[in-house]
């Protein structure tokens, strides 16, 4: 009698395929049809590059949205914060006091100019430059007889507000010039106070601002210097043209840059500029929804000062301690399993490799906030529905699922 054949093994069935998850970016342009059918314009018209009226209604509608007496277009932020440095004269050898807790660029403007620095720890409730610590070490200084700063650059960190009175004051009692980075703090401004009213990047000598892709506005690349100063600007328009003189021949008075910005830029950014209030609204709304989901957690929301009113330019949060080391680390690779983008907080200064010998003021509030710093997603056009994964996902982190 013939064998019953055994059954054949059965085919395992095909893991079901994992829904497709839409990834949720950090801060990404907003750019709608006003923007395209301004580029088009400007391309239109065969002034593509640095001649074209668009650059100078940019210029003229910047400066009136921020209240400052002068606007001038450049190539980027850093370019206006080279020029600015050119302009209060800084020379090899001179001293600038910059912020420590800050973005490279920041200090790389006056290292451009061969200067020394002297890096300023920041305020651990606005983390902002402290400035009563930099007067201390002017105190020291002149007591001392050893160099004081030729200029004092302070950064409004991530849309907050820095103490911009408490350094003009400073600033002024020793016969110092105050450039103000504003690249990440377009549209915040100080409610009372004596600057009450009163825009970052418009109370100092200069101030300096970005429209880099992840700003709160854009132009692609790009930057504005401000100044209520009339000759400060004619100097800074002249410097970004490569120092030309309007002569027959190619006559140049100095050595010049080539920071102008684009016409095609400048029409991006004149579209941007007409929405930027809508931006900023939609950005401290973006972080009100955060604020209250955090509230009553270890997640250490951003700044909110009274008398300030922050962009949130990068809605950023600091990880609790009390997870250790690493723990910021951990959440940003929980959140990217889950196709959050977020983004650490930069080094401070001080632990830059160029400027690990630089003169510093304290510096371990810097170091805490990179240690335990991270931006969560906060684009203009950030859904709901999107922001809500991110805060289930931050929640569910500090639940324990994240171990």
């Amino acid at each position: 009698m013939a064998s019953t054949p055994l059954p054949l093994p059965s085919t395992p069935a095909e893991p079901p395929e994992r829904p497709t998850v839409s990834r949720v970016p950090l801060a990404i342009p907003n750019i709608g049809e006003r923007e395209a059918t301004l580029m088009n314009e400007a391309i239109s018209s065969g002034f593509v590059s640095s001649v074209g009226h668009f650059v100078s209604d940019f210029e003229k509608r910047f400066a009136e949205y921020v209240g400052a007496k002068y606007a001038v277009a450049c190539a980027s932020g850093t370019a206006a914060l080279h020029i600015a440095m050119r302009l209060a004269d800084i020379q090899p050898g001179d001293l600038v006091a910059v912020s420590d807790f800050t973005f490279m660029a920041s200090s790389n403007a006056a290292s451009y100019q061969f200067a020394e620095l002297l890096l300023v720890d920041s305020d651990p409730e606005s983390w902002c430059m402290d400035v009563p610590k930099l007067r201390a070490e002017l105190e020291r200084r002149k007591a001392a007889g050893e160099k004081l700063p030729k200029a004092i650059e302070i950064v409004h960190i991530l849309g907050q507000p820095a103490d911009a009175a408490a350094a003009v004051e400073l600033a002024r009692e020793y016969g110092i010039v105050v450039i103000e980075d504003a690249a990440e703090a377009l549209g915040a401004v100080w409610t009372s106070g004596p600057l009450a009213g009163r825009h970052v990047g418009t109370v100092g000598d200069m101030g300096a601002f970005s429209f880099n892709g992840n700003k709160i506005m854009t132009t692609g690349g790009g930057g504005m210097f401000t100044t209520n100063d009339e000759e400060l600007a004619r100097r800074a328009k002249h410097l970004s043209t490569q120092a030309r003189q309007p002569d027959r021949g190619y006559l140049h008075d100095e050595i010049g840059f080539n920071y102008r910005l684009t016409n095609i830029a400048a029409a991006l950014g004149v579209a941007q500029l007409e929405r930027l209030d809508g931006f900023v609204a939609a950005k401290r709304a973006i972080a009100k929804r955060y604020n209250e989901a955090f509230a009553g957690t270890e997640i250490q929301t951003p700044p909110q000062l009274d008398g300030q009113e922050s962009t949130y330019w990068l809605y950023s949060v600091q990880v609790p301690a009390s997870r250790g080391a690493g723990a910021r680390d951990e959440l940003q690779d929980f959140l990217a399993e889950a196709n959050i983008e977020s983004r650490s907080l930069w080094r401070p200064l001080h632990m830059q490799p160029p400027l690990k010998d630089e003169a510093r003021v304290g510096g371990s509030v810097g170091e805490d906030l990179f240690a335990r710093g991270l931006s969560l997603p906060c684009s203009t056009d950030l859904t709901p529905v999107d922001q809500q994964r991110v805060i289930d996902r931050v929640l569910e982190w500090l639940a324990g699922s994240g171990e």
